[in-house]
């Protein structure tokens, strides 16, 4: 789930103009790019949390505003992520851990980064509609647009 979901979120990311990056669509929310730039943040705080590392990258959202700086740091922290996706096993997916005061099982902070992606990719998809952008779980495939 979660490498089809990453795959997506960099799909509207790399699909997203640059010109769009900076639309918010009120003032009090994020921009685009910053949605992108929570995303990696997001990924490096999960799962650096799940392997107990000091996250490798920080404050992307903040630091960072042109759209190849930001895809290219969202694949990154993806790629980070990944890692820790693909470690995982019964044993270290049931083991406890503290995250904002709580005990988690190790595979329920997992799931939630997948959720907390599907929460933004809805926002993106938002973004792209109201700019006129198709998403990219919306386009029909070369074999199903031939039917």
């Amino acid at each position: 789930m979660y490498t089809m979901l990453s795959g997506i979120v960099i799909a509207a990311a790399e699909k997203m103009p640059e010109a769009n990056y900076s639309f918010k669509p009120t003032p009090d929310v994020r921009s685009f790019g910053q949605l992108v730039g929570h995303l990696a943040d997001s990924q490096y705080f999960f799962c650096s949390s799940v392997v107990s590392e000091t996250a490798p990258a920080g404050g992307i959202e903040k630091n960072k505003t042109s759209k190849a700086d930001l895809v290219a740091a969202l694949k990154e922290a993806v790629a980070y992520c990944s890692k820790t996706y693909a470690g995982m096993t019964d044993a270290k997916g049931s083991e406890m851990m503290k995250m904002m005061n709580y005990d988690f099982a190790k595979l329920t902070v997992l799931s939630a980064n997948t959720a907390h992606d599907y929460e933004h990719y809805g926002n993106m998809v938002t973004y792209m509609r109201l700019k006129g952008i198709v998403p990219p779980t919306s386009e029909k495939s070369g074999a199903a647009a031939e039917k």
